[in-house]
């Protein structure tokens, strides 16, 4: 049975079989609830309206429209919703696009049970989640082309330090901890953050600071890696 503060899910994947497997995986776990399932993109998104969803855990391919296009309508129709990838694709250009479309995670097919569950509770505590062949492939990218003109300035201090700890991973309860502020702070931050920098979501701050050498990937957790 489902708690009250279950995280709902939606499942969306074109192929029913695998995405009925997913909803029969999730529905036994005491901390989840599957709000809906869909196989095409715009039953995805009028779905999200419908439901409400804490995370969206979506294919990249489906009928309708790209992964990166379903994902910013998502997060368009309903910015509390975050949306997590999990896919048999590896490529740079479908990772960047979905990340940068606003993804809070990215995972492969090749992920245990155990691992999607992991991540899913990651996310809903406010981590961005990378499975770890991503993870080194997003870091390498960012690495490779940096952007030597960009600089600190606009940042203060603690906006920084409260970036930098989000690139480790750390959700806002955490950072909140480790720098004995609060959540609300932590997250007025962020958002200021945010707005300093042009972009809509931590996910596009970490990216951005990572291409701009701010910040770095801390090595995560051998199943899973959190930026």
């Amino acid at each position: 049975m489902n708690t009250v503060d279950a995280i709902k899910i939606q499942v969306v994947d074109h192929h029913p079989v695998l995405r009925e497997g997913l909803c029969n995986l999730l529905k036994h776990v005491p901390d989840i609830e599957v709000v809906g399932q869909a196989g095409e993109a715009q039953q995805a998104i009028r779905l999200v309206e419908e439901t409400q969803p804490d995370i969206v855990l979506m294919d990249v391919t489906m009928p309708g429209l790209s992964g990166a296009d379903v994902t910013r309508r998502i997060r368009k129709a309903n910015p509390s919703t975050s949306v997590v990838i999990l896919t048999a694709y590896e490529d740079d250009r479908h990772i960047l696009g979905l990340l940068e479309a606003g993804a809070a995670g990215y995972l492969l097919k090749t992920s245990t049970g155990q691992e999607v569950i992991h991540s899913l509770r990651a996310v809903r505590a406010g981590e961005i989640v990378l499975h770890p062949k991503v993870a080194g492939r997003v870091l390498a990218r960012a690495m490779s082309a940096p952007d030597p003109s960009a600089t600190e300035r606009g940042l203060t201090a603690r906006e920084m330090e409260v970036l930098k700890l989000a690139a480790t991973g750390m959700s806002n309860k955490e950072i909140a901890g480790d720098l004995s502020l609060s959540v609300p702070t932590i997250k007025s931050h962020l958002v200021s953050t945010f707005s300093k920098m042009g972009v809509s979501s931590r996910t596009e701050a970490i990216l951005d600071a990572l291409r701009r050498r701010w910040v770095s990937l801390d090595e995560g957790d051998p199943e899973s890696a959190a930026v």
